[in-house]
């Protein structure tokens, strides 16, 4: 059976998200993984350095709690 894409990406099996809510490590970092470049898209940030010059960097800061958020969300879903 071919799995289901959303705008041409694969979906994450049903059971990850299952395995995921039940606590298992694995699948919390497969969902991780899964929308990381999305994260990545939503942290990405100009900044300056002290010439004015911009650099385009992820901040990893907000990437870290978003990532947390995630995760406490998958977790308190199971409840």
């Amino acid at each position: 059976m071919k799995q289901p894409t959303f705008y041409g990406r694969e979906l994450l099996p049903l059971s990850v998200i299952e395995a995921a809510r039940a606590g298992a490590p694995l699948a919390v970092e497969s969902v991780l993984r899964y929308y990381d470049g999305y994260m990545n898209k939503l942290c990405t940030r100009t900044l300056y350095d002290l010439d004015g010059l911009p650099h385009v960097r992820v901040d990893e800061y907000m990437k870290d709690r978003l990532q947390n958020k995630l995760i406490q969300t998958i977790l308190k879903s199971s409840l």
